[in-house]
């Protein structure tokens, strides 16, 4: 009967090893931190690059304006309509909820009738320059995986420009520039995305394309990473390897992906016309009515998930790292030198995880991960096991009753429970391949 159930677990055992040894390699996305598998010493586990899931996230934003008093309807004051723009008749007060527009209606859910926004105060203080940073802050490092996208519910702006930090707002670079006249707004000649390429990539241009002025059907904006993108993985970006394989040899380019926070900085309204119409100032405003960002948390290949704790995203870090990135090693895991996970070799990656100090192992006695309490015994604090009735030693390796007078006798081991199946099964596997051979030979 043993035979017969051995026999039936050992083709299961024998499929769902190699099923699980090529279980990350099918996902290729880097979404699993550690697998066990089955070789000639047993059961270990097998560590890998992993990052977050892409996500929506404006869900986990702060945004701020510049100046504070920008939105309109404080006082009251009307504006011209979107369509007409000699239509001077609607009202923004920030007193009535119909009216009101603040800067929480950039990132509302999209498709509502009538269509919500954030708008500024008109232009009624010309010739002084109507200026506006709104800056978007995640107190995290993000990767962007997909285009910045900025839906403008006025005209889009005849000069803006899309900034960055890395360093949580302390400092600030250019991502992109937008206008209506490149060449006298930033003296910059024109470009698009398409301009550039593998090794231009991280060009900062100034583009012309989404700066049409005054047009019901021209609202939106884009700061293009998937094009970036198709110039390492194919237009259709089905050759991720490639793309992976450069973020992990160029600092450079990986870093042109991440931020910490962006800076929309509004400098010149929507006119539509090479002058400004001082009769009609009531015209000329900005508003916004969505803003879309979709990335993942920074968590340098060592954590497949980010959590939101206290109003602040966290990385769930592996590999005996931590940190808000998992930017270091644990304590007593400091054996050698941190390091971020790599996208090589395709396409499992490098898990580069810490590894136990020297000076911990004599204390770390256990750790369910490389160290594991023995028959059934519950690691405690990583500094002891906690062994079953039956077991003792560092590990609940030895059997008690051997300490005890007349040695593990009959009347010792009375007390324990039979070796299960299981045990006995392992005790059969060094005869299996003889049971084989006599099964075959009876089978002629």
């Amino acid at each position: 009967m043993y035979l017969s159930r051995f026999l039936s677990l050992h083709t299961l055992w024998v499929t769902v090893s190699s099923v699980m040894q090529h279980y990350p390699s099918v996902w290729g996305h880097y979404d699993v931190c550690k697998t066990q598998i089955y070789t000639e010493e047993g059961k270990v586990w097998d560590y890998m690059a992993c990052q977050p899931e892409a996500r929506d996230m404006i869900k986990y934003v702060k945004v701020t304006l510049d100046p504070p008093d920008i939105t309109c309807g404080n006082p009251p004051e009307t504006f011209c309509a979107m369509g007409n723009p000699y239509m001077c008749n609607n009202e923004c007060d920030a007193s009535t909820q119909e009216l009101a527009h603040p800067p929480e209606l950039m990132f509302d859910l999209e498709g509502r009738h009538p269509s919500t926004f954030w708008q500024s105060t008109t232009w009624k203080d010309y010739p002084k320059p109507l200026h506006v940073n709104i800056t978007l802050s995640w107190n995290k490092t993000i990767e962007l995986t997909d285009n910045i996208v900025i839906t403008f519910e006025s005209g889009r702006p005849d000069q803006m420009i899309l900034e960055k930090s890395l360093d949580y707002g302390r400092t600030w670079q250019p991502y992109q520039y937008y206008a209506t006249d490149c060449l006298d707004a930033f003296h910059m000649d024109p470009k698009s995305v398409r301009d550039l390429s593998q090794h231009t990539v991280l060009e900062i241009i100034c583009t012309e394309e989404y700066s049409t002025g005054y047009m019901t059907n021209s609202k939106i904006i884009h700061f293009e990473i998937k094009d970036r993108f198709a110039f390492f993985a194919g237009p259709r970006l089905h050759n991720m390897a490639s793309l992976y394989g450069q973020l992990d040899t160029t600092k450079k380019l990986r870093d042109f992906f991440t931020i910490t926070d962006l800076r929309i900085r509004l400098l010149r309204p929507a006119t539509g016309e090479i002058y400004v119409d001082e009769q009609h100032l009531a015209r000329y405003f900005y508003a916004i009515s969505d803003i879309r960002v979709y990335g993942r948390c920074k968590c340098n290949l060592h954590a497949t998930g980010c959590k939101e704790e206290n109003k602040r995203l966290l990385c769930e870090c592996e590999h005996n790292t931590t940190g808000p990135d998992c930017g270091k090693c644990k304590k007593n895991y400091q054996g050698r030198p941190w390091s971020p996970g790599s996208y090589l070799p395709i396409p499992k990656g490098t898990a580069n995880i810490c590894i136990p100090s020297i000076s911990s192992i004599g204390t770390n006695v256990c750790d369910n991960e490389l160290l594991h309490c023995q028959n059934g015994g519950t690691c405690i604090n990583n500094v002891r096991c906690q062994c079953p009735p039956a077991y003792t030693g560092i590990l609940c390796e030895k059997l008690r009753c051997e300490r005890e007078p007349g040695g593990c006798g009959r009347s010792s081991a009375r007390g324990r429970a039979a070796p299960g199946p299981g045990l006995l099964l392992l005790l059969l596997l060094p005869l299996l391949p003889a049971l084989l051979a006599a099964r075959a030979r009876r089978a002629c």
